[in-house]
């Protein structure tokens, strides 16, 4: 009897040794995920911020147009405002001005968002 309970306490022994290696082998998978999840909300975030940036670049370039400031002054608002290596259109029919900013963001190595917005406003009486 005591020769069977002595290799029944070696195999769980062993037992116990080879799951140590699958702790460290679940705990790297489960770092990879996190750092993946992680690394996946801060591009959502960098995206969501250039389309808010877009937005405020077309609104304000739109009501500076619409007061009757120049379209070198509307451009270069918008691209203050706009996301660096943004393009700025700015059209007129009218008295409408329409200004259109759009930009290109690099969320992730091999995804990149094309975003944009546009605004209009119609130009005030001088």
């Amino acid at each position: 009897m005591i020769g069977v309970s002595v290799g029944a306490e070696e195999g769980r022994k062993h037992a116990v040794r080879r799951q140590e290696g699958s702790v460290t082998a679940e705990t790297a998978v489960a770092m990879f995920a996190v750092v993946l999840l992680l690394a996946l909300v801060i591009g959502v975030a960098r995206g969501a911020s250039a389309q808010v940036s877009c937005v405020d670049a077309a609104r304000a370039a739109a009501r500076l147009a619409a007061r009757g400031e120049s379209d070198a002054v509307v451009a270069a608002e918008a691209r203050r405002r706009a996301p660096p290596g943004a393009r700025v259109e700015i059209t007129s029919t009218g008295l409408a001005v329409r200004v259109r900013v759009s930009a290109q963001v690099e969320v992730a190595p091999t995804l990149t968002l094309d975003l944009a917005d546009a605004a209009e406003a119609e130009r005030e009486a001088p």
